[in-house]
């Protein structure tokens, strides 16, 4: 990794750490802030019927929701306001959140039972900051900084995944108030679970049939369908495929998956994270020039489990949007919520040409 990493602690003990493209540059500036730590209530409970856990956190309740861009958390620090960020300006930035759903400071919950097991909810929750710029996007950065945040989200895979009860690091990014998100500022994030996440496990259920039955790997033999297909392809770079599912669930929905078989972003090398941002460049500006406006859509990096059925997981991204027109959206009603039967508006081969013809918005420059 090319950029300066510079550790330090926030008012209230948490970690934030610098990534700085630049070298040379001093992270000097403390968080003055009188801060109380936030009081974190974590807990896990095993699901019988579903065999899946959940995270309870109620203390997110009290959480940031939509400021104004002069009181945005995640904006640089200024003299008379001091941020999450102490500092006047960063290149990219991760902190723990100060409201998270896993931590590593939980007390025990109350003791469970056979059928619904609790455990603590330890974990670690952190956010990401793409940039200083409160009105940017993320396929709008440039270049060397998309390249950074891939370095930075290897970085914090290979960290996360060292941790004491991790068992899968999960990046993402939300855009858009259709979506659901408390900050406008452009931010991922990513959770360390202390399980394995309920899609990954079918994924990977679905993954040891396939290597039984007829043997490989079942995401790399979907891949080399899609590209002999070729209908649903929406574009290509060295090493890597992006391609809208033959099952999408919804509307618009595009799967980036690295031609080599790996089980996580810390395993991509030099040359395959540097034909990776052109990709995600062109598939975002894609998604903003459908309807000529910036797209509202949920971005997933899906990794392999940090233990088990390692070798049967293979690293993509998702990245979908809740759009299903210019003025309409898809809703997750009775048959998707309640039932788990998705129900697709638009259709895949449809969604891919609609994406190989859409214009570049000027969101994207």
């Amino acid at each position: 990794m090319k950029a300066r990493k510079t550790r330090i602690e926030l008012a209230d003990g948490r970690e934030l750490i610098y990534y700085d493209e630049q070298p040379a540059s001093e992270r000097v500036a403390v968080d003055s802030r009188r801060l109380p730590q936030t009081i974190v209530h974590s807990e896990v409970r095993r699901d019988p019927l579903r065999g899946e856990w959940v995270i309870m956190a109620s203390h997110r309740q009290g959480r940031t929701h939509l400021p104004p861009a002069e009181n945005c958390p995640l904006c640089p620090s200024t003299p008379g306001r001091q941020t999450e960020i102490p500092s006047a300006d960063y290149d990219v930035v991760v902190f723990e959140n100060r409201f998270p759903s896993l931590t590593e400071r939980t007390d025990p919950p109350e003791a469970g039972d056979e059928l619904v097991p609790r455990r603590p909810g330890v974990g670690r929750c952190e956010v990401v900051c793409f940039t200083a710029d409160h009105d940017a996007s993320f396929g709008g950065l440039s270049t060397a900084r998309l390249r950074t945040v891939v370095d930075v989200l290897a970085d914090r895979t290979r960290e996360l995944s060292a941790m004491a009860g991790v068992e899968q690091v999960f990046p993402f990014e939300n855009r858009g108030e259709e979506i659901g998100v408390t900050l406008h500022h452009p931010h991922g994030q990513i959770y360390a679970y202390p399980f394995v996440a309920p899609v990954t496990a079918r994924m990977l259920e679905s993954a040891r049939r396939h290597r039984d039955s007829v043997g490989g790997c079942l995401f790399c033999a979907v891949l080399a369908a899609e590209e002999r297909a070729g209908v649903r392809v929406v574009g290509t770079s060295e090493g890597w495929v992006a391609f809208v599912p033959a099952a999408a669930r919804w509307p618009f929905e595009v799967h980036v998956y690295p031609t080599r078989h790996l089980p996580d972003l810390a395993a991509l090398d030099d040359a395959e994270r540097d034909a990776l941002v052109p990709l995600l460049k062109d598939v975002l500006a894609r998604f903003d020039g459908l309807f000529d406006a910036p797209m509202p859509y949920m971005a997933t990096w899906h990794q392999a489990p940090v233990h088990e059925d390692r070798e049967l997981g293979h690293l993509h991204l998702e990245i979908f949007s809740i759009k299903r027109s210019a003025d309409k959206l898809k809703y997750l009603a009775s048959s998707e919520s309640g039932a788990g039967v998705w129900i697709n508006d638009v259709g895949p081969e449809r969604a891919a040409e609609m994406l190989r013809r859409a214009r570049p918005h000027p969101s994207a420059d």
